[in-house]
């Protein structure tokens, strides 16, 4: 049976679940489509769970990583009267945008695609009549935003107004959650609303809506988070969350909404309505796993053989924690529900706080024009990663990480190894690595080797856990101890006067130099192929598998790269980022899109004028 999975998916190209391995289903949080990502949602969401399905990969595990444009609600609608085309079209336009950026950042999505398509209508409302056969859905009539001059109900996004809290009075709330203070809300909650359509006050009307009886089924969803929260070790800030919304006591969750862009609800009493985002949106994971295969049941029906990690922003753990889990019980179907839930907090930009509304921040079509690597930028996001509490954003920041950790310690440590052995005989081994007889009598070499051993296992374990800043640091830690391991055994003297003891300390450091290469892949994949272009070694040459030994070698680093191999070219790794550079880009970045929108205008007029005058 193993064997025919395997030959299924040679045939197909499409990944499914195996007996007998580690199969494991990763998906980051759709990003919404109205929008460029910035900094924060990428950090927060696509690049983490990339690092994740890297490293799974590394190890030998059976993988796949979903993600996809979060396509349908009142976001899009608002999108699309802001540039006056229909939803599909700004729909069209931004997943090629997004797409475009997670490209850049070498995200390897085995599915990226997007919830506006017919795999999605047909789950979202198999599931829909799943829960109203089994009696988990309500009819109510609520009371609702209507907007007389634009002659419509107000989703939630249709509306703005002040934050109900008294600890938060934010008088730019969203009809459904405050980008302040966190809290969901109800459009009708707020205080002095707007239409954000024609910016006049809407009125309160009834309107009959569909309701998840989330009540009804605490019972089913306590015993899933009490399992569930040990046994996939979840975040603190997730459970913190998710028994905060319990507390509070669950009440029955609108389903359906007034809008024409989503999945028509199924039902002849609502066939004029579509159903609220919040709840078709996690689905989308599982209709873009069946635009990934045919055989997505496997993956998604199938908890006894797979393994669910989600990665999202806090703002989204209610949604994955209680709502989308009530919904798959809700079922009475054998769901795969998630594992382990890897949750960020918030990533500010300098002062203050990215904000894709406001466009303020650093956004994923940004970085492009600032020529710092894509290996830089994902280093820099991964080692400030917000995983306890907010962390803040800022190019002074940025130019020390870049300058002292990876140019001065990693691209240091790499280039002094690999350009030794490239000198010519007489002054090093003319590219072709040394052997290395006599460890066992080299303390210092023994002492580093233990070392090692320690950071990999450390390193495993902490990646295990998803701790994934943590995993960062030991593996830097790695190229701290080979620069210390260079500087005790002064190798250029070596080479003059104990020719053995030196061929030990070049093949012991090329053999770390590899390692690096592995254990930092899932954090710089474009660095580590540039590493190996270096040693020569193809790209398929980085694995962290058990069944290969690739860890117990680890521990031994001379053994990494036989002796008598030639390695490639070496090159500086990386490249210093200046005090100007940095007042450049701190200027450049400075304020709202809208506004550097407008200094590019100026600056492009008076380049125009100036241009003109020495003409005439």
């Amino acid at each position: 049976m193993e064997d025919e999975k395997k030959d299924k998916q040679v045939e197909t190209g499409k990944k499914v679940p195996i007996a007998g391995k580690r199969n494991i289903l990763i998906t980051s949080a759709l990003p919404y489509v109205n929008n460029v990502p910035h900094l924060g949602n990428i950090i927060g969401c696509v690049l983490s769970a990339d690092v994740f399905a890297r490293y799974c990969r590394l190890r030998g595990y059976n993988v796949i990583y979903i993600c996809g444009t979060d396509e349908y609600g009142t976001t899009t609608e608002t999108k699309a009267l802001e540039e006056n085309c229909t939803p599909k079209q700004i729909c069209d336009k931004y997943h090629a945008i997004h797409k475009e950026v997670y490209n850049w950042f070498n995200i390897s999505f085995d599915e990226f695609g997007r919830t506006s398509t017919p795999q999605q209508t047909d789950i979202c409302q198999s599931i829909f009549k799943k829960l109203m056969e089994n009696n988990w859905l309500s009819e109510n009539m609520i009371q609702q935003l209507y907007c007389d001059t634009c002659d419509r109900f107000l989703a939630d996004r249709f509306v703005e107004g002040t934050c109900p809290f008294p600890t938060c009075n934010y008088d730019s709330a969203r009809g459904d959650q405050c980008e302040k203070c966190g809290e969901l809300l109800n459009p009708t909650e707020l205080k002095d609303p707007r239409c954000k359509v024609c910016w006049k006050t809407p009125q309160i009307r009834d309107t009959n809506h569909l309701f998840l009886e989330l009540p009804l089924l605490k019972d089913k969803l306590e015993v899933y988070i009490n399992d569930m929260s040990v046994a996939g070790s979840w975040s603190q800030n997730a459970i913190q969350a998710t028994h905060g919304w319990l507390k509070g006591g669950l009440k029955p969750r609108c389903i359906t909404r007034d809008l024409k862009w989503g999945v028509p609800v199924p039902h002849e009493k609502y066939k004029d309505k579509v159903f609220y985002v919040w709840f078709d949106a996690p689905i989308g994971y599982v209709s873009i796993t069946a635009c990934y295969t045919p055989d997505w049941e496997k993956w998604w029906k199938n908890p006894e053989n797979v393994e669910l990690y989600q990665f999202m922003g806090k703002d989204n753990v209610p949604f994955h924690t209680v709502m989308f889990p009530s919904a798959l019980l809700g079922t009475g179907e054998n769901w795969t529900l998630m594992k382990s839930i890897s949750v960020t907090e918030y990533l500010n930009y300098e002062a203050g706080k990215f904000s894709k509304s406001k466009g303020i921040g650093v956004f994923g079509n940004d970085v492009k024009d600032t020529n710092i690597p894509s290996e830089v930028w994902r280093y820099y996001l991964l080692t400030n990663r917000p995983e306890v509490s907010d962390t803040l954003f800022t190019w002074a920041d940025l130019q020390a990480k870049l300058n002292t950790e990876l140019l001065n310690n990693l691209g240091n440590f790499i280039n002094r190894v690999l350009s030794f052995i490239a000198k010519p005989p007489g002054l090093g081994y003319g590219s072709v690595i040394p052997d290395a007889p006599g460890v066992e009598s080299n303390l210092l070499t023994k002492t580093l080797s233990e070392k090692i051993g320690n950071y990999v296992e450390q390193y495993v374990e902490a990646m295990e856990k998803v701790k994934l800043k943590q995993a960062l640091k030991i593996a830097m830690s790695i190229s701290s101890e080979g620069n210390a391991y260079l500087q005790e055994s002064q190798f250029w003297k070596l080479y003059k006067q104990d020719q053995a003891s030196c061929s030990l300390v070049v093949r012991t450091s090329v053999g770390l130099v590899y390692l690096l290469s592995c254990l930092l892949e899932p954090f710089m994949p474009s660095f580590s192929i540039k590493v190996l272009e270096q040693l020569n070694l193809p790209p398929e040459k980085i694995s962290l598998c058990d069944e290969t030994g690739d860890l117990e070698r680890a521990k031994k680093p001379w053994e990494s790269l036989p002796a008598g191999h030639k390695i490639g070219t070496p090159e500086p790794l990386f490249k210093e980022l200046k005090d100007e550079d940095v007042e450049f880009y701190r200027e450049k970045f400075a304020g709202s899109q809208a506004d550097r929108d407008v200094k590019d205008r100026s600056r492009k007029e008076i380049t125009e004028q100036l241009g003109k005058t020495k003409l005439t």
